[in-house]
């Protein structure tokens, strides 16, 4: 998918953008874009990723946002990914090892303002109080599928259950109600190639049906109350 000139576009915006009184985010987030195939090795998946842009103002976002394909544009087995910093939307990655990521199953007539919606969730800090200490949300991805595509929320410590970041996605979009969704630690994934770190309290998965939580480690399940 050619998108060059899109992205030739938002950094010449961008570039007009920073000499308008240009408002910092937090922290720099970095777009990326990919084709997944089934069966990839995690080499031939970096292979396929292509970087689109890091933003680091509120101008400089919009300007990638509104100049880059809606992802109702994107074909299907496509990815966007926004991830906090230069890492990439790898689990092998080296800030990403240790992480997980909620997985939500959502409608397409939904997912265009769920994917917007947490993109600036999470550039505006909003999840920093729903996730535990040390623990912080870094990536956003959508990915397109025949049916309901995928949306996924990143974080850095899979040993921190961040079930706060659900009531928190329900708070911003109202109305929503995602077919399935479910955390998983990055290591516990069948393809994940990289050596696998050694947890205190490894957390596998957890599962949510209606108001409960099953967390799922090596050893046991447990319970949990919405």
């Amino acid at each position: 998918m050619d998108i060059a000139k899109k992205i030739e576009e938002a950094e010449n915006t961008a570039l007009k953008d920073c000499d308008n009184l240009p408002v910092p985010l937090n922290t720099c987030w970095t777009f990326w874009i990919d084709k997944t195939e089934r069966g990839a090795s995690a080499a031939e998946y970096e292979a396929s990723l292509q970087k689109v842009y890091t933003v680091s103002t509120v101008q400089t976002f919009w300007s990638v946002y509104n100049n880059i394909p809606d992802v109702q544009e994107l074909q299907k087995k496509y990815s966007y990914h926004l991830m906090r910093g230069d890492r990439k939307p790898l689990w092998e990655d080296e800030s990403n090892r240790k992480g997980g990521s909620w997985h939500f199953k959502s409608n397409k007539k939904d997912t265009p303002k769920v994917w917007k919606e947490l993109l600036l969730a999470a550039i505006g800090e909003q999840f920093v109080d729903y996730v535990c200490k040390g623990d912080d949300v870094c990536g956003i991805s959508v990915t397109v599928r025949d049916k309901d595509d995928i949306i996924q929320v990143w974080n850095s410590d899979a040993t921190a259950v961040p079930n706060d970041i659900v009531r928190k996605i329900y708070k911003l979009l109202p109305g929503v109600q995602f077919t399935a969704e479910f955390y998983r630690a990055h290591y516990t994934h069948r393809s994940y190639e990289a050596e696998k770190e050694l947890f205190t309290h490894p957390v596998y998965m957890v599962l949510r049906f209606s108001a409960i939580f099953i967390v799922c480690t090596k050893h046991n399940c447990e319970i949990l109350l919405y």
